[in-house]
């Protein structure tokens, strides 16, 4: 059984469509863990109601939490984490020790980096006025957003679209995409 961790800060609707892969047999995988630095994330709930252990992070500082969540993670097997919608940067004895991707609404490198995550991407995609966005799945490094790709998905942006337009489009094409990413990684390894 290849085993995940999930990190999630938010609704964890990405977490959810890992679950429903799995439960489906589109993705055998089992989620061992849902880690969160937000104790009123929606995705603990998904995650309970999945009988997935959750860990709530109680250091806010960057090297306690590292120190902190290589603690709580040696006691699982773990063979990839993934990053679902997790926000703060992954310290370097968790870099070290696992394998971890990262889901980015956007054509990486652009509108990468600190602070871009989420409705913020989509705003600044459609102020810039591009005609075509997507969703990136990298390897996590010390930088946000700067390592290796490892897949990317096309969405047209229309003249028309909203941010909330491209969220939508965006989201349903990370999911596919994450679930096929999952998949090489359970058959391959990568």
């Amino acid at each position: 059984m290849y085993h995940l961790v999930v990190f999630a800060s938010g609704n964890g609707s990405t977490l959810q469509a890992i679950i429903d892969s799995i439960g489906s047999h589109e993705l055998e995988a089992k989620i061992d863990l849902v880690v969160s630095d937000n104790p009123n994330a929606y995705a603990l709930t998904r995650a309970k109601s999945n009988h997935i252990d959750t860990y709530i992070i109680q250091n806010k500082k960057f090297e306690a939490r590292d120190l902190e969540l290589s603690s709580i993670l040696s006691k699982y097997q773990i063979d990839l984490i993934v990053l679902a919608g997790y926000l703060k940067m992954i310290g370097p004895k968790l870099l070290d020790s696992y394998t971890i991707i990262n889901t980015h609404p956007s054509l990486l490198p652009k509108f990468g980096g600190k602070g871009m995550h989420g409705m913020h991407v989509h705003e600044a995609v459609v102020a810039a006025k591009e005609k075509v966005t997507g969703a990136t799945i990298h390897f996590v490094n010390h930088e946000y957003d700067k390592g290796a790709i490892i897949s990317q998905t096309k969405v047209q942006v229309l003249p028309t679209d909203t941010a909330e337009d491209v969220s939508s489009k965006v989201q349903a094409a990370e999911k596919v995409q994450l679930i096929e990413v999952l998949n090489r990684f359970t058959k391959q390894g990568f």
